[in-house]
Protein backbone atom coordinates (compact mmCIF):
# COMPACT_ATOMS: atom_id res chain seq x y z
CA UNK A 1 0.00 0.00 0.00
CA UNK A 2 1.27 3.47 -0.87
CA UNK A 3 2.31 5.61 2.10
CA UNK A 4 0.17 8.34 0.49
CA UNK A 5 -2.95 6.14 0.53
CA UNK A 6 -6.05 8.24 0.97
CA UNK A 7 -4.27 11.63 0.98
CA UNK A 8 -5.74 14.25 -1.33
CA UNK A 9 -3.61 17.22 -2.43
CA UNK A 10 -4.38 20.43 -4.28
CA UNK A 11 -3.17 20.54 -7.89
CA UNK A 12 -3.37 22.76 -10.94
CA UNK A 13 -3.21 21.43 -14.51
CA UNK A 14 0.22 21.83 -16.10
CA UNK A 15 -1.35 23.70 -19.08
CA UNK A 16 -2.51 26.43 -16.68
CA UNK A 17 1.04 26.84 -15.40
CA UNK A 18 2.30 27.03 -18.98
CA UNK A 19 -0.38 29.60 -19.84
CA UNK A 20 0.57 31.76 -16.84
CA UNK A 21 4.15 31.55 -18.08
CA UNK A 22 6.32 28.54 -17.31
CA UNK A 23 9.82 29.24 -16.04
CA UNK A 24 12.78 27.61 -14.32
CA UNK A 25 13.90 28.84 -10.90
CA UNK A 26 12.41 31.89 -9.15
CA UNK A 27 9.76 34.19 -10.58
CA UNK A 28 8.97 37.49 -8.84
CA UNK A 29 7.35 39.52 -11.66
CA UNK A 30 3.58 39.68 -12.34
CA UNK A 31 3.04 37.85 -9.07
CA UNK A 32 -0.45 39.06 -8.21
CA UNK A 33 -2.01 37.98 -11.49
CA UNK A 34 -0.30 34.59 -11.42
CA UNK A 35 -1.27 33.88 -7.79
CA UNK A 36 -4.86 34.97 -8.43
CA UNK A 37 -5.16 32.42 -11.22
CA UNK A 38 -3.49 29.60 -9.30
CA UNK A 39 -5.69 30.16 -6.24
CA UNK A 40 -8.92 30.62 -8.20
CA UNK A 41 -11.18 27.70 -7.17
CA UNK A 42 -12.12 27.25 -10.82
CA UNK A 43 -8.48 26.47 -11.67
CA UNK A 44 -7.50 23.89 -9.04
CA UNK A 45 -8.85 20.71 -7.49
CA UNK A 46 -7.85 17.86 -5.20
CA UNK A 47 -6.16 14.73 -6.55
CA UNK A 48 -5.00 11.51 -4.93
CA UNK A 49 -1.42 12.20 -3.85
CA UNK A 50 -0.05 8.82 -4.97
CA UNK A 51 -1.36 9.59 -8.45
CA UNK A 52 -0.19 13.21 -8.40
CA UNK A 53 3.39 12.30 -7.43
CA UNK A 54 3.75 10.40 -10.69
CA UNK A 55 1.75 12.70 -12.96
CA UNK A 56 3.70 15.62 -14.52
CA UNK A 57 0.53 16.82 -16.29
CA UNK A 58 -0.41 18.40 -12.95
CA UNK A 59 1.47 20.54 -10.45
CA UNK A 60 0.92 20.20 -6.70
CA UNK A 61 0.83 23.64 -5.05
CA UNK A 62 3.32 23.81 -2.17
CA UNK A 63 3.70 26.76 0.23
CA UNK A 64 7.47 27.12 0.82
CA UNK A 65 8.07 29.39 3.80
CA UNK A 66 11.41 31.10 4.35
CA UNK A 67 11.62 32.05 8.03
CA UNK A 68 14.13 34.71 8.97
CA UNK A 69 15.11 36.70 12.01
CA UNK A 70 17.15 39.66 10.81
CA UNK A 71 19.95 38.19 8.69
CA UNK A 72 19.56 34.70 10.18
CA UNK A 73 17.56 32.08 8.30
CA UNK A 74 15.93 28.97 9.70
CA UNK A 75 17.07 25.70 8.12
CA UNK A 76 16.86 21.99 8.85
CA UNK A 77 17.81 18.57 7.50
CA UNK A 78 14.97 16.56 6.00
CA UNK A 79 14.57 13.46 8.16
CA UNK A 80 13.52 9.95 7.18
CA UNK A 81 9.99 10.50 8.47
CA UNK A 82 9.37 13.26 5.94
CA UNK A 83 6.81 12.67 3.21
CA UNK A 84 9.23 12.93 0.29
CA UNK A 85 11.89 10.20 0.24
CA UNK A 86 13.61 11.82 -2.73
CA UNK A 87 14.63 14.79 -0.54
CA UNK A 88 15.83 12.82 2.49
CA UNK A 89 19.01 14.16 4.16
CA UNK A 90 18.94 17.39 2.13
CA UNK A 91 19.25 20.74 3.89
CA UNK A 92 16.19 22.97 3.45
CA UNK A 93 15.21 26.57 4.18
CA UNK A 94 11.57 25.95 3.26
CA UNK A 95 8.84 25.00 5.72
CA UNK A 96 5.47 23.96 4.36
CA UNK A 97 3.62 21.19 2.67
CA UNK A 98 0.61 20.15 0.65
CA UNK A 99 -2.82 21.76 0.73
CA UNK A 100 -5.41 19.18 1.82
CA UNK A 101 -9.24 19.11 1.95
CA UNK A 102 -9.14 19.87 5.70
CA UNK A 103 -8.06 23.39 4.76
CA UNK A 104 -11.43 24.02 3.12
CA UNK A 105 -13.23 23.70 6.47
CA UNK A 106 -15.82 26.34 7.43
CA UNK A 107 -16.55 26.91 3.76
CA UNK A 108 -13.10 28.27 2.90
CA UNK A 109 -12.14 28.31 -0.78
CA UNK A 110 -9.41 29.73 -2.94
CA UNK A 111 -7.02 32.14 -1.22
CA UNK A 112 -8.66 31.70 2.19
CA UNK A 113 -8.21 27.91 2.09
CA UNK A 114 -4.65 28.30 0.85
CA UNK A 115 -3.57 30.63 3.68
CA UNK A 116 -5.30 28.38 6.20
CA UNK A 117 -3.08 25.58 4.87
CA UNK A 118 0.04 27.72 5.26
CA UNK A 119 -0.70 28.49 8.90
CA UNK A 120 -1.65 24.86 9.58
CA UNK A 121 1.66 23.65 8.18
CA UNK A 122 3.62 26.17 10.25
CA UNK A 123 1.87 25.07 13.44
CA UNK A 124 2.22 21.36 12.62
CA UNK A 125 5.90 21.51 11.79
CA UNK A 126 7.15 24.10 14.29
CA UNK A 127 6.68 25.17 17.88
CA UNK A 128 6.01 28.65 16.68
CA UNK A 129 4.03 30.98 18.92
CA UNK A 130 5.65 34.33 18.22
CA UNK A 131 4.17 37.08 16.07
CA UNK A 132 5.09 36.81 12.43
CA UNK A 133 4.47 38.38 9.06
CA UNK A 134 3.45 36.28 6.08
CA UNK A 135 3.77 37.50 2.51
CA UNK A 136 4.02 35.77 -0.85
CA UNK A 137 7.32 36.73 -2.46
CA UNK A 138 7.78 34.47 -5.49
CA UNK A 139 6.86 31.39 -7.44
CA UNK A 140 9.37 28.54 -7.54
CA UNK A 141 9.70 25.85 -10.19
CA UNK A 142 12.28 23.22 -11.08
CA UNK A 143 11.46 20.89 -13.97
CA UNK A 144 14.99 19.42 -14.00
CA UNK A 145 14.10 16.50 -11.70
CA UNK A 146 11.20 14.17 -10.88
CA UNK A 147 10.25 15.95 -7.66
CA UNK A 148 10.14 19.39 -9.25
CA UNK A 149 8.19 18.24 -12.30
CA UNK A 150 5.12 17.52 -10.17
CA UNK A 151 5.33 20.45 -7.73
CA UNK A 152 5.06 24.25 -7.92
CA UNK A 153 6.32 26.26 -4.97
CA UNK A 154 4.79 29.47 -3.67
CA UNK A 155 7.53 31.19 -1.68
CA UNK A 156 6.48 32.97 1.50
CA UNK A 157 8.73 35.23 3.56
CA UNK A 158 8.02 34.95 7.28
CA UNK A 159 9.78 37.62 9.37
CA UNK A 160 10.07 37.11 13.13
CA UNK A 161 11.72 39.03 15.98
CA UNK A 162 13.04 36.02 17.90
CA UNK A 163 14.74 32.73 17.09
CA UNK A 164 12.60 30.95 19.70
CA UNK A 165 11.42 28.37 17.18
CA UNK A 166 11.82 24.61 17.49
CA UNK A 167 10.82 21.57 15.45
CA UNK A 168 7.50 19.89 16.14
CA UNK A 169 8.17 16.91 13.83
CA UNK A 170 11.03 14.44 13.43
CA UNK A 171 11.02 15.26 9.71
CA UNK A 172 12.68 18.60 10.58
CA UNK A 173 15.99 17.41 11.99
CA UNK A 174 18.83 19.64 13.24
CA UNK A 175 16.70 22.77 13.08
CA UNK A 176 18.77 25.91 13.53
CA UNK A 177 19.28 29.48 12.36
CA UNK A 178 22.31 30.33 10.22
CA UNK A 179 23.54 33.60 8.80
CA UNK A 180 22.78 34.10 5.12
CA UNK A 181 26.51 34.13 4.30
CA UNK A 182 26.85 30.59 5.68
CA UNK A 183 24.00 29.35 3.49
CA UNK A 184 25.42 31.11 0.45
CA UNK A 185 28.85 29.49 0.80
CA UNK A 186 29.85 26.49 2.94
CA UNK A 187 26.32 25.06 3.29
CA UNK A 188 25.08 25.81 -0.22
CA UNK A 189 25.98 22.43 -1.82
CA UNK A 190 23.94 20.60 0.84
CA UNK A 191 20.75 22.53 0.08
CA UNK A 192 17.90 20.90 -1.82
CA UNK A 193 17.36 22.44 -5.25
CA UNK A 194 14.43 24.66 -4.24
CA UNK A 195 16.43 26.06 -1.33
CA UNK A 196 19.37 26.78 -3.62
CA UNK A 197 17.08 28.83 -5.86
CA UNK A 198 15.73 30.77 -2.86
CA UNK A 199 19.14 31.50 -1.36
CA UNK A 200 20.64 32.44 -4.72
CA UNK A 201 17.85 34.96 -5.40
CA UNK A 202 17.13 36.07 -1.85
CA UNK A 203 17.92 39.72 -2.63
CA UNK A 204 14.82 39.78 -4.87
CA UNK A 205 12.43 38.30 -2.30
Amino acid sequence: MSKYAGEQVLVVPRPLFDEIGSFQGIRTHDMNAAIDRLLDPDNHFFMDRAEAEADPTHKQLIPYCLIRCGSSILNYTRGKSGGEDRLHAKLSVGVGGHINPVDTGNGRTGRDAYFAAVERELQEELVFKIEHTNRIAALLNDDSNEVGQVHLGIVHVIDIDSTEVSANEDALANLQFNELAELQAPLFPRLETWSQFVIRDIANL
